[in-house]
């Protein structure tokens, strides 16, 4: 099985030059295929395959005006040309993000907004001790050592705003696990991230001091930088000082912040959870569209990462050998009593106790519709 390794990189002033350059050729030629292709899309053309665009774009560095191109590998310009291409036949298509009406179109990359990344050869990798060999960068320091004699797939640099790491994937044995036989249901939500059939809970990390203490860092630093830009706006143009770049840098480093924060939660959360062995794992299938669209819990439910949560169990549970299994999305977990199985008509969400007029069972909402996961039959 192949499983990502992401790496940070520790590189020289010249070699961190030689990154952003490579970054930068790769969003222009990213940008670049996506106008040809919207241009050919205009005029009634066919779908231009990315070979063709590969050849033109190899034509084009011989000329003065573009010889910049040749500053970097050509490995990257290709691969830029390849994501744009399927990125743009995805929605040609119809297989992006598509809702009732239309599907998401991609867009440019800006220069501002946009993470910068670029690909590097797989072949071309080489790894000796807590060091990588990047094309036409050269040797680059990594803080730890890279797994060698090894298979590398698409690797790819990335800058986070504050460092660059090197992601990719890296060939795995499976390894047998004694399982113990036990079912858990998971039950998630706002209150407290997940709660789990055999008694755990794991809180919010939204809720705790730290987090709410640098979310107010964030939201004093955000209102500082909006009033440098109303005392530093010329007509209709913003004009930054240095100031205003330090307050932009700072802020990133926030968001990036409290980014790490709460996907190490999940991380720990999911690992504990796995870590106990069950044979089986039923989690809910939660309508995360539908919830956004209240306005009161719309935050919440975007900070507590649900998508991310079941994308982690699923790997997780995978090297384990466990069976992960989503309760079909109009299973009343929530409204069915655990002991007798009557079905309550409404409840409400500041309902937090789950009481049944049937049988007279009393227990926390969430808990009781974990042990109803548990129990779910496919």
């Amino acid at each position: 099985m192949i499983r990502a390794k992401k790496v940070r990189l520790r590189p020289t002033k010249e070699q961190e030059k030689q990154l952003w350059k490579s970054s930068g050729t790769a969003r222009w030629i990213f940008n670049w295929t996506l106008k040809m292709q919207e241009m050919n899309h205009r005029f009634d053309g066919k779908f231009i395959a990315n070979n063709h665009l590969r050849k033109y774009i190899t034509k084009i560095k011989k000329r003065p005006k573009y010889a910049w191109l040749n500053d970097v590998s050509n490995n990257i310009a290709k691969q830029a040309v390849k994501d744009a291409c399927d990125a743009y036949k995805k929605w040609f298509d119809g297989r992006t993000g598509r809702s009732c009406l239309k599907a998401e179109k991609p867009r440019l990359k800006s220069r501002k907004k946009t993470k910068p990344a670029f690909y590097n050869d797989n072949i071309k990798l080489k790894v000796k001790a807590k060091s990588v060999l990047l094309e036409k960068i050269g040797w680059i320091k990594t803080s730890e050592q890279i797994p060698k004699n090894t298979k590398y797939f698409n690797p790819r640099v990335r800058f986070d705003g504050k460092y660059w790491y090197l992601s990719m994937g890296i060939e795995k044995e499976k390894s047998e696990q004694h399982l113990t036989g036990e079912v858990l249901g998971i039950d998630l939500g706002i209150k407290d991230l997940a709660v789990v059939s055999n008694g755990r809970i794991y809180k919010n990390i939204n809720k705790t001091k730290k987090v709410k203490k640098i979310e107010k860092r964030l939201r004093r630093l955000q209102r500082t930088v909006s009033r440098k830009y109303e005392m530093n706006k010329e007509g209709n143009r913003f004009v930054k000082t240095c100031n205003i770049y330090k307050l932009e840098k700072e802020i990133r480093h926030t968001h990036r912040r409290l980014a790490n924060i709460r996907q190490n939660h999940i991380h720990q959360t999911t690992t504990e959870i796995v870590k106990t062995k069950p044979s089986k794992i039923v989690i809910e299938t939660l309508n995360v569209k539908g919830m956004m669209k209240n306005k009161h819990l719309a935050k919440s439910v975007a900070q507590q990462k649900f998508y991310e949560f079941k994308r982690q169990l699923q790997y997780k549970c995978e090297d384990y050998g466990i069976e992960l299994v989503e309760a079909d999305t109009f299973y009343p977990s929530s409204k069915l009593c655990h002991e007798c199985g009557y079905k309550k008509v409404e409840l409400k969400l500041s309902d937090r106790t789950y009481h049944c007029e049937e049988c007279g069972y009393t227990a926390d909402r969430d808990y009781n519709a974990s042990l109803n996961l548990a129990s779910y039959i496919a």
